[in-house]
This record gives C-alpha cells, structure tokens and sequence, in this order.
C-alpha cells in the first residue's frame, strides 16, 4: 500500500509540474530549453523595439522560458547581425526589419557577414513607412512635393540615415528628374527634428518615429510606401495611390535565426507569434505604433523578402550601383 501510495504521488506530481512546461513548450519538442534573445538593430522606443517587447512577454508564458529583448543599434545593423550569427545559438534571434539588411550590398563594398547566413523564421508585422516633408513647406501631396522641387532645383534637401528607404528616394529622385541635396545624419530621430523645424525638406522613414511630430503638427505625411492602404492612417494615401509606384516599399518585419535552423521549430514559432499578435488587444497596441499585424509562415516570410530583393535591384538598377559580391 506505501508503495502504491508513492507511485501514485510521483503521477501526481509529474502531472503538477510538468503541465506547465508541456503547455509552454510550443514551439518544438525540445526547443526552447533556455532563455531566448531577441537582438534588435534599433534603440529602444522604435516600433520594431515595442513590437519585439509586447511579443516577448507574451511568449516568454507560451514557451516557460525568458524572452529577453536586447538593443544593438547602430553600425548599419551591423552590430545586431553579426551579434547573432556570431553567437551560433539557435536561442539567440534577430528581431528586424528586413530593410535594415536588404540593401546592404549597395551600400557597402564588402559585408561582414554572409546573407544567407541568416533564415527567416516568421513575419510578424509590416512597418508603415511615410514619406515626411515640414508643415511650413506647405505640401500636402506628393505630386505638389516634386512641383516644388522641380521648381527649386538643388535648394531644397532631404534626410538620408542609410538604409533601403534613402536608396528608395534617391531613385525616386533620379526617375523623376528632380534635383534635391542629400543630407547624412546618422540618427534618425535628429533627422525627423530637423525635418519638423525646417531644416530638411523631406525624409523617408518609419511613421512611428514621425508620429508625434506629425500629431504637434510639425511634420505633414504625404504617402506611405506599403503596398497596402492603412486603415489606421486612412487619410493618407500609399505611393502607388498617390500615381509614383517608383516609391513602393513595403517595412517587412520579423524574426531570423542562424542557418539550419530546424524548419519544426521554425513552423512551431511562426504559429505562435500568430497566436500572439492575433491578440485584438495586442493588435490594437502593434497599430497604434505604426505596425500592420502581418504573421507569415517561414516559407512566406521568405517569399517577401526575396521580393523586396526585387525592388532593391531595380533600385540598384535606377541608380547605377553595382551590387557587392
């Protein structure tokens, strides 16, 4: 009878505290068995950087393990890629915008990591990119932003903090015959303040970091890049709606893991950052930041950036700038 007593104890006690870590460990079988990273290529306060945070604390319960979120910003996203390929931990993830990498070999002769290197895991949201011009320049489309830089040739300038969205622009320039100065920054919040004072006549970033400027009435959006109209910025129109398809860029956000990821946990993952973001609360929080919930399967996830690929040789192609091998 003490026997059967302690067999039955130890069931008990199997079913107690392993429930738990079954209902965590979602993800795969064996995957997580420690605690997660996500290392972000942006400074804290980003759309990217907020999305990462409300996620990790949501999965952080679905897989019993910590979610950490960590910033690297800066080197181009150097810093953050080489971070995590260079850890070769299937426990440390990038947690990025694709642009922040699509474009790299046009921006620099030689890369300090091999792109294929990295593997898509899951799309989580699309960022809403907009293109910004200064309330006092008293543009409010785009059609009347090129009228007046056509009309100003080279007097009037534009924020570039490197990146797919300043190559976006600048082809968009040259496709359109107009004449206008770049200005480097290598902050994008200084380039949005000097963009709110005056300073800077136009720049292409992300609408999070706008938005307050935009709201003080500072900054006038005239387009978004997406593909997609925003229903939450319903009185602004995309590029393509605008009639200038040239500037049609799509802000791919999403998680990438070293290569020979296991295409299981992969699918495991993906299906829970769905769940997750799927959240009506949680949506409503992604959009209020600037994010379109968008949750993609490894294979789609891969599919859009090969996509945007596309778009960053055209670009290349506009601009006459050799790809990097």
């Amino acid at each position: 009878m003490r026997r059967l007593r302690c067999f039955l104890f130890t069931i008990f006690a199997v079913v107690i505290f392993a429930g738990p870590l079954a209902q965590g460990q979602t993800a795969g079988q064996s995957w997580p068995q420690r605690p997660v990273r996500f290392i972000i290529p942006l400074g804290p306060g980003s759309g990217v950087d907020i999305t990462a945070r409300l996620l990790a604390d949501k999965l952080a319960v679905k897989w019993g393990q910590p979610v950490v979120v960590e910033n690297r910003p800066g080197g181009d996203a150097f810093l953050a890629i080489t971070a995590v390929l260079g850890a070769h931990d299937d426990h440390i993830l990038l947690f990025a915008p694709a642009s922040t990498f699509t474009a790299h070999s046009l921006l620099h002769e030689k890369l300090p990591y091999d792109p294929k290197e990295l593997t898509p895991i899951a799309r989580v949201t699309n960022t809403l990119i907009a293109l910004g011009v200064p309330a006092e320049l008293n543009v409010s489309t785009v059609k009347e932003l090129a009228a007046r830089i056509r009309a100003e040739p080279g007097k009037l300038n534009y924020a570039s903090v490197t990146g797919a969205n300043d190559l976006l622009f600048a082809a968009w320039l040259k496709t359109e015959k107009l004449d206008m100065a770049k200005v480097p920054y290598k902050d994008a919040v200084q380039a949005i303040n000097d963009l709110a004072e005056g300073r800077i006549h136009a720049f292409v970033g992300a609408y999070a970091i706008m938005r307050p400027r935009v709201q003080a009435g500072k900054v006038k959006v005239v387009a978004l890049t997406n593909r997609q109209h925003a229903k939450a910025l319903n009185d602004i129109p995309t590029a393509s709606e605008a009639g200038y398809k040239s500037l049609e860029f799509d802000g791919l956000v999403g998680l990438f893991g070293p290569r020979d990821f296991p295409q299981a946990v992969r699918d495991g993952i993906a299906t829970d950052i769905r769940s997750v973001v799927s959240d009506p609360e949680i949506e409503s929080k992604l959009s209020a930041t600037g994010q379109v919930v968008n949750p993609g399967t490894p294979a789609e996830f891969a599919a859009a950036i090969d996509d945007q690929l596309k778009t960053v040789k055209v670009i290349g192609d506009t601009l006459g700038i050799k790809a990097a091998q």
